[in-house]
């Protein structure tokens, strides 16, 4: 895989927007956690780090949305 999670999460913020979707939520909460693991590839650290500090995700639904997305587009 070429990009980190983070960074190909951040395509999707978008702070302009009035009214975001979940995934630009969760990529704007991101962008503002200074302790996301912004170099990290692997589904289990992120998760596990999500699921300690990320009290502004709604559902674990969300983050294994976007890991869905983000392994089909990483992939190619």
């Amino acid at each position: 895989m070429g990009k980190s999670f983070y960074h190909f999460l951040m395509r999707y913020r978008n702070s302009e927007v009035k009214k975001r979707d979940e995934l630009a939520n969760f990529a704007e909460n991101a962008f503002r956690d200074h302790g996301f693991p912004k170099n990290s590839s692997d589904y289990d650290e992120l998760s596990r780090y999500l699921e300690m500090n990320g009290d502004y995700l709604p559902t674990m639904t969300i983050f294994d949305h976007a890991w869905d997305l983000y392994k089909s587009i990483e992939n190619k």
